[in-house]
């Protein structure tokens, strides 16, 4: 669902290209585009959406302690009107609970996410926590994948307005690692550290966590990287291969 917004980023890349060769043209900055099913992500110009009323997700009758104990992770569409649409389960805690936490979303109510004022479907993630007491459970939105600012011509020029000869890759799509369990303490920061190789296309071609947090969160750093977009580092303008660092955090409870 990416296809679309990246197609429009490496547009605006190749216009800045073209920026080097005539400098008394004028490099525009692109509106944040959704994606080819005309679904938009979290980002600079637009808004996320917010649960306005929401409803208690009922416990699945005939479990008990350690059973009941979990959560849900589900991503979702929630269109212009307001309504929750294409429900996916992400983070699966069993059949019961899954349901019950779709039917707890499907009867909540949204304020849709915006752009430039206007209404428009984004994409979310929402989680539910069921705890070992039956303690009320309630969904909460997450924002675990988002589009992020492409930079302006200026920030990829020299003092004198001429063309760095060099930009690294700059990340224009980033995910969050997969969801940790909440009921675990974890001491430690939950960072992890990647290099990628990114092509000159853009996309992630080698991944390595080269600061990993063990427990298992290494190989999930690793899988959220290869969902990255970029625009591609340039040398003397043109696109090329390079690799570079990022930092991956973890969906947050």
């Amino acid at each position: 669902m990416q296809q679309a917004r990246f197609a429009f980023a490496l547009l605006f890349l190749a216009s800045y290209c073209l920026r080097a060769e005539d400098a008394a043209s004028t490099v525009r900055r692109p509106h944040q585009e959704p994606d080819k099913d005309g679904i938009y992500y979290v980002g600079p110009e637009v808004t996320a959406p917010m649960m306005v009323r929401t409803v208690a997700v009922p416990y699945p009758d005939g479990f008990s302690g350690k059973q009941v104990q979990g959560m849900t992770v589900l991503a979702m569409v929630i269109g212009s009107d307001g309504i929750p649409q294409h429900i996916q389960v992400l983070h699966k805690h069993g059949d019961a609970f899954d349901e019950s936490a779709i039917w707890a979303v499907q009867h909540s109510t949204f304020e849709p996410g915006r752009q430039a004022g206007k209404a428009v479907p984004v994409w979310i993630d929402v989680r539910v926590v069921f705890h070992a007491n039956q303690s009320q459970a309630v969904p909460q939105v997450l924002i675990t994948e988002r589009d992020l600012p492409i930079p302006d011509a200026s920030q990829l020029e020299d003092k004198h307005h001429n063309p760095l000869k060099y930009t690294p890759p700059i990340p224009i799509h980033t995910v969050d690692a997969d969801f940790v369990d909440p009921f675990v303490k974890h001491p430690y920061v939950q960072v992890a550290i990647v290099s990628v190789l990114v092509s000159d296309q853009g996309l992630p071609q080698d991944v390595r966590v080269t600061r990993g947090l063990g427990f298992g969160l290494d190989q999930k750093a690793a899988a959220a990287v290869w969902q990255y977009k970029f625009l591609p580092a340039t040398r003397k303008g043109s696109p090329v291969a390079a690799r570079r660092d990022v930092l991956v955090e973890f969906a947050k409870f």
